[in-house]
């Protein structure tokens, strides 16, 4: 990487962060456009006809795996172009050079420039702490890490509907935290499942210790933002109206917001709740459907059907948090509680599911991988932390425990990484044909005292694929397993995902991230990565196209988070198969047998 201050680390907030929002939608476009990024010292540039501009970026870091760093863009005047211009002029190549017109490209850019500008507010935040968060736990610090958000997405921290004062509550990035809103509803409306029975009581009721609910009714909460949305909808105000479902307010302790901002948190809770959420954040509005948590439940009961028996025998490190039940109040609901999941009535924003939360008491706690490798400001002063990130923190105490050089404990660091979360993954996969959604917001390790991983974690009701050819196999182990909900895929395409998930997204992110934090040459962990990989390939036949895609193809499928906001496209709507944009990517693994 070239030398010079880095831009996080610049006394104003708001240039730090509209610097990180410039180069993450920079790093976004050359990706999903397929332009060629130069070696570090020289300069991109990048012509522009729609706009007759030419934009020269400076190269600080060039990344075998797509994760550059760059300086500050500028005209060919050699005048300063800032996020506004940079945006406006990348999006509207992107529309009329792909046939549409121009305006189109309007939302896009406000939401960039959000984005922005809600980052400022965050690294601002962040150096009020002077490096030190007091009470946290490990797993709330990562998960309350991710400062700038996703690397390839040009509008990460985008939430243009929800005030100031309110972000302060619902952000993690700003160390948020709420009281749940909660409504007392009539058994007769309340509507779900649980994957072992348990009923609304059984589940809710401890966590609304205090809260005066009248006699019968039952506790279902809300996000509180959320609570207000939902009441202005026709069929929550009929519910209220006929005395079935009466607002109670905020009541009871705080929750903390992690990473996805709508899942929370309590250090002393069984369990986590993921609260539906109508607030757009980077490409989607974040309300649950009920299809997506009948999946969970779903896939809660097929996992305990004898997949994950056979996980704890042969990767006793690693675990599935389940998404095991759902709650709801809402018309057309029969009476019939949790206990079978029999409701047939539309989304009322009130759904809620609810999630395994193994992090409360003793024991090493989950660091979510995205927070691990999220970027740090320094102190306001123009010096940099001490470590740009949780990842180049734990990288150096193995260093240090091992007497090893920084360069040789990362290889260590990823080789454990590899064996405590990609091996299992990809032995469920060719096991049983179950295939989660590894990114890295979704995956969580533990570290041992060494700063090396130790165990792993999945998270996420929505992200489970069945290959279509285990299907019946399945089904004998838990009839009906795939009755009623969108488990079942084609092989080649289940493949493709979790190659973009798993692979690109996660593995290859972190290959990407150890050489733009200047731990290791990714040249290095490319090879690491493709000779683990060449040996499950030869242990694991159940997973030969997973294997093959990723080690063989000269391109893989990718989703393509850009093109995916230039369209306006949400990726919680319609069909999985056409949910984003996904665009063909160079593979880094076969050219790192050449």
């Amino acid at each position: 990487m070239t030398s010079g201050p880095d831009f996080l680390d610049h006394r104003d907030p708001l240039y730090a962060g509209h610097s990180a929002a410039t180069e993450t939608l920079l790093r976004a476009f050359v990706r999903e456009t397929g332009t060629d990024v130069p070696s570090a010292g020289e300069d991109l540039v990048l012509d522009l006809p729609a706009s007759g501009l030419q934009l020269v970026v400076p190269v600080r870091y060039r990344s075998a795996t797509g994760r550059h760093r760059f300086g500050e863009p500028r005209l060919r005047r050699d005048l300063p172009a800032d996020a506004s211009l940079v945006a406006a002029v990348l999006i509207r190549e992107s529309t009329l050079g792909r046939g549409a017109p121009p305006h189109l490209g309007g939302d896009a850019t406000a939401r960039v420039l959000n984005s922005a500008s809600r980052t400022a507010v965050h690294l601002a935040r962040r150096r009020t702490e002077g490096g030190q968060a007091q009470g946290l736990t490990p797993f709330l610090d990562a998960e309350q890490a991710l400062l700038l958000g996703h690397p390839f997405h040009p509008a990460p921290k985008s939430r243009e509907e929800a005030s100031d004062s309110e972000l302060d509550a619902y952000s993690p990035e700003l160390r948020g935290s709420f009281p749940l809103h909660w409504f007392a509803a009539h058994p007769d409306v309340v509507v779900g499942e649980s994957a072992d029975g348990r009923t609304v009581d059984e589940l809710l009721r401890p966590l609304a210790a205090g809260l005066e609910l009248p006699d019968g009714m039952l506790p279902v909460p809300a996000h509180p933002w959320q609570a207000r949305q939902a009441l202005g909808r026709p069929e929550v105000a009929k519910l209220v109206d006929a005395g079935l479902l009466r607002p109670l307010g905020p009541a009871g302790p705080a929750w903390y917001p992690t990473s996805s901002v709508r899942t929370v948190h309590r250090p002393d809770a069984e369990v986590m709740l993921k609260l539906s959420l109508g607030m757009r954040i980077t490409n989607s509005r974040r309300n649950n459907l009920r299809s997506e948590m009948r999946l969970g439940v779903r896939a809660a009961r097929l996992l305990a059907a004898g997949p994950a028996d056979w996980l704890r025998a042969e990767h006793p490190e690693f675990s599935i948090l389940r998404d095991f039940a759902w709650v709801s109040a809402g018309p057309d609901g029969p009476r019939t509680g949790l206990e079978t999941g029999m409701e047939t009535g539309p989304e009322t924003g009130l759904e809620t599911a609810i999630r395994d939360n193994p992090f409360h008491g003793a024991g090493r706690e989950g660091l979510c991988v995205a927070g691990l490798l999220a970027e740090r400001t320094g102190p306001g002063d123009g010096s940099p932390p001490r470590h740009r990130a949780l990842l180049s923190a734990a990288v150096h105490r193995t260093a240090r425990a091992l007497r090893v050089p920084p360069a040789e404990a990362s290889k260590r660091w990823f080789t454990r990484y590899l064996d405590v979360l990609a091996v299992p993954l990809i032995r469920l996969q060719a096991r049983y044909g179950i295939a989660l959604e590894p990114h890295h917001q979704n995956t969580l390790v533990a570290l041992d005292d060494d700063g090396l991983p130790c165990a792993g974690w999945y998270r996420d009701s929505q992200g489970y694929y069945l290959a279509a050819s285990r299907a019946a196999e399945l089904e004998q182990l838990l009839p009906g397993a795939t009755h009623g909900v969108d488990l079942v895929f084609d092989d080649e395409f289940v493949d493709e995902r979790v190659a973009y998930y798993l692979g690109i997204n996660n593995l290859l992110g972190l290959v990407g991230a150890f050489g733009a934090l200047g731990l290791a040459d990714e040249e290095v962990l490319l090879r690491r990565l493709r000779a683990a990989l060449e040996r499950l390939r030869a242990t694991e036949p159940g997973a030969k196209g997973l294997l093959d895609l990723l080690l063989d193809a000269p391109v893989l499928r990718c989703k393509g988070n850009y093109l995916t906001c230039v369209d306006g496209l949400d990726e919680l709507v319609g069909d999985v198969h056409s949910q984003s944009v996904y665009i063909d990517l160079p593979n880094p693994l076969a050219e790192a047998q050449r």
